[in-house]
């Protein structure tokens, strides 16, 4: 089934933060988002680097080589961060989240580090429509009895790019895409403050990737721009006249 991709990408610096360290791509195979860690050396550095690397990726590959091509994506980002740092030692300790997609008509992998996201929404505009989250955050929360989490205390990345070898690597995940999905990559400067129910509201409206990417944008802003924003909202057509 012949498909096509419209897309549409923001990155807002927010209202709090002095730079955007969140860097994004929007290719014709490959988007990513990366988060630069915020009070770590030079955030925006490693986001940059990252996503440099990843650019490189952005070719057609066989559908059942999506996994193995993502995770070399990831990896290379990686090795890039590892190179800069050895090049310029006063960045040692830089970092960054990666979350990406990688696909190949219908089929499609999504590759994530940290706690950027990835969301699908099935028939967008639709009373059927659902709205599934691809990724898991890769975060440490303290727990007490009863698994509750300790109050005021923050949440920790397990797991982000810093170069480094050990425990860096991605999860990955398959997608098949059909007409009238929409995905979103997101860094949580979106995911973290708005809830879940007004992002999926957003997704679910009939509006272009661009309207709804300038949407959701805006209700990061609305909830105080507290982190840097970056979306990147990916919605699947049938191809004209495609099954006639």
């Amino acid at each position: 089934m012949p498909i096509r991709l419209d897309a549409a990408s923001r990155t807002h610096v927010g209202f709090v933060r002095r730079r955007n360290e969140d860097s994004l791509y929007q290719g014709k195979w490959l988007y990513a988002v990366a988060d630069g860690l915020g009070g770590h050396v030079a955030g925006d550095i490693a986001s940059a680097t990252a996503i440099n690397a990843l650019r490189a990726y952005d070719q057609l590959v066989e559908p059942e080589d999506l996994a193995h091509a993502m995770g070399e994506a990831i990896n290379a980002a990686s090795g890039a961060l590892r190179r800069k740092i050895r090049a310029e030692h006063e960045l040692s300790g830089m970092g960054t989240t990666v979350v990406a997609m990688l696909r190949a008509e219908t089929t499609a992998v999504v590759g994530n580090v940290g706690d950027s996201r990835a969301y699908l929404m099935r028939d967008v505009a639709s009373p059927r429509s659902t709205l599934l989250r691809l990724t898991e955050d890769h975060i440490y929360q303290h727990l007490v009895a009863g698994a509750r989490t300790v109050p005021d205390l923050p949440e920790k990345l397990t797991r982000f790019l810093d170069g480094r070898p050990d425990g860096r690597s991605p999860d990955l995940t398959p997608v098949h895409l059909a007409p009238g999905d929409r995905v979103l990559l997101c860094s949580d400067g979106l995911s973290s403050y708005v809830p879940q129910q007004s992002v999926q509201a957003a997704l679910n409206s009939g509006g272009s990737a661009d309207s709804v990417a300038d949407q959701l944008v805006s209700l990061a802003l609305e909830q105080g721009g507290q982190d840097n924003i970056t979306v990147i909202v990916v919605d699947v057509h049938l191809v004209n006249g495609a099954g006639r």
